[in-house]
C-alpha cells in the first residue's frame, strides 16, 4: 500500500501541470489529474503508471463551470489519502484591457482566483485537522509586474501570491505547507492559448527547468519560491521594505503631504 499522500494536480493535461505529475509519479505518490482533455490526460496517466507503478485517477472539469468545480472540491473534501493539492490551471488573455471582453475578463477571474480559493477552501479544514498536508498555489511574476501590461492576469496572480502568504501565516502552525510559486516566462501552451506566437516571443524558461526548481523550493519549504530570480536577496529586501511599513498603517492621522495647505 502506497503511504505517501496523493497529489491532486489541476491544469494537469499539458505544461506545468503535466510536468508536476510527473515529477510526483517519479517521487511514488498517486495521483488524481484534472483538466478538461480527458485523452491528453490518459495518454499522461498510461505512460505514468507504466513507468511508475502507480494509481492516477482521471476527473474531466472546467473550473469555470460551477457544477464541474464542485466535483474537483468534493474528492479534495471526501478523499483522505489526497495531502497535497496542486493549483495549477490557469490562463492568460491577449490584448489590453480595453480590447478584452468583458466576458472572457470573467472567466479568467473565474479560473484563476474563485476555482483556485474554492479547491483550496475545500481542502485546507482536512488537511489542518490531520496536521499535515501541501498547497501549491502557481502565481506569476507578473503578480510583481504591472508595467508589463498584463493588468486582469497580473492581478488574478497577485491575489494568489496574497492568499498564499496569509494561507503560509495561518496553516503552517496547523501543520500545512502553502507554496507561492512565481514563474517568469515559461514556455507552455499558454502562450498559444493566448493568441500569442511563441516563437516570436523572448527567450522563455523550459518547463522542465521550472517545475524542477519549484520542486527544490518545495523540499525546502520556501513560502515563497521565484526560479527565474537569481538574487534572491531581492526578494528578502522587497519583503523586509513591506515588512517595515506595516507599522506606518496604525497612524490614526494622515501624512503631513495629504493635510494641504493652512
Amino acid at each position: 500500500m502506497n503511504t505517501k499522500p496523493s497529489v491532486l494536480i489541476t491544469g494537469a493535461s499539458s505544461g506545468i501541470g503535466a510536468t508536476y505529475a510527473d515529477r510526483f509519479a517519479r517521487r511514488g505518490h498517486n495521483l488524481v489529474l484534472v483538466a478538461r482533455d480527458v485523452a491528453r490526460m490518459e495518454t499522461l496517466a498510461t505512460r505514468l503508471r507504466e513507468e511508475n507503478n502507480i494509481t492516477i485517477d482521471i476527473i474531466q472539469a472546467d473550473l469555470t463551470q460551477p457544477n464541474e468545480l464542485a466535483v474537483v472540491e468534493s474528492r479534495l473534501r471526501d478523499d483522505s489519502q489526497i495531502g497535497i493539492l496542486i493549483n495549477n490551471a490557469g490562463a492568460s488573455l491577449g490584448g489590453s484591457f480595453i480590447e478584452q471582453t468583458t466576458d472572457d475578463i470573467e472567466r479568467l477571474v473565474t479560473l484563476n482566483t474563485t476555482a483556485l480559493v474554492r479547491l483550496a477552501s475545500a481542502v485546507a479544514p482536512r488537511l489542518s485537522q490531520a496536521g499535515q498536508g501541501a498547497i501549491i498555489n502557481i502565481s506569476s511574476a507578473v503578480a510583481l509586474m504591472p508595467e508589463f501590461g498584463l493588468s486582469v492576469y497580473g492581478a488574478t496572480k497577485a491575489f494568489v501570491l496574497f492568499l498564499s502568504q496569509g494561507l503560509s501565516l495561518e496553516l503552517a502552525p496547523k501543520g500545512v505547507y502553502v507554496q507561492a510559486v512565481l514563474p517568469a516566462a515559461t514556455r507552455t501552451e499558454i502562450w498559444e492559448r493566448a493568441g500569442a506566437d511563441v516563437d516570436a516571443l523572448p527567450p522563455m524558461m523550459d518547463v522542465n527547468d521550472l517545475v524542477d526548481a519549484a520542486l527544490v523550493g518545495f523540499d525546502q519549504r520556501e513560502a515563497v519560491t521565484i526560479p527565474p530570480l537569481h538574487d534572491a536577496t531581492q526578494w528578502q529586501t522587497f519583503e523586509t521594505a513591506r515588512q517595515a511599513m506595516i507599522p506606518g498603517f496604525a497612524q490614526t492621522q494622515p501624512a503631513p503631504r495629504y493635510l494641504g495647505p493652512k
